[in-house]
């Protein structure tokens, strides 16, 4: 089981694989490693699994074949908030 799934759609299986090397990047940033990953260049699928979030990016047709959205669809959504670098001070406007 995983706490999150993340589904996205990339236009291009260039884009899709950067968008999966870039995810890799920033989770080793954070301090974990990816469990596995399959998929390559050509897929139209590349799935990502971080053990507590697994990251799923398709091209439009198997997202729309596969339709992870409508299969759990009763999963309560969460909205994406990019938190701070670690380090970093946050400041208010007055």
């Amino acid at each position: 089981m995983t706490d999150f799934l993340v589904v996205a759609t990339g236009t291009s299986p260039r884009q899709m694989k950067t968008v999966c090397d870039e995810v890799e990047e920033m989770a080793e940033e954070k301090g974990s490693r990816a469990f596995s990953r399959v998929g390559d260049d050509s897929a139209a699928w590349t799935c990502i699994d971080f053990i507590d979030v697994v990251v799923h990016v398709f091209s439009a047709e198997a997202r729309s074949y596969y339709d992870l959205d409508g299969l759990w669809g009763d999963a309560k959504p969460v909205e994406w908030q990019e938190s701070a670098p670690a380090g970093a001070t946050t400041t208010q406007a007055s």
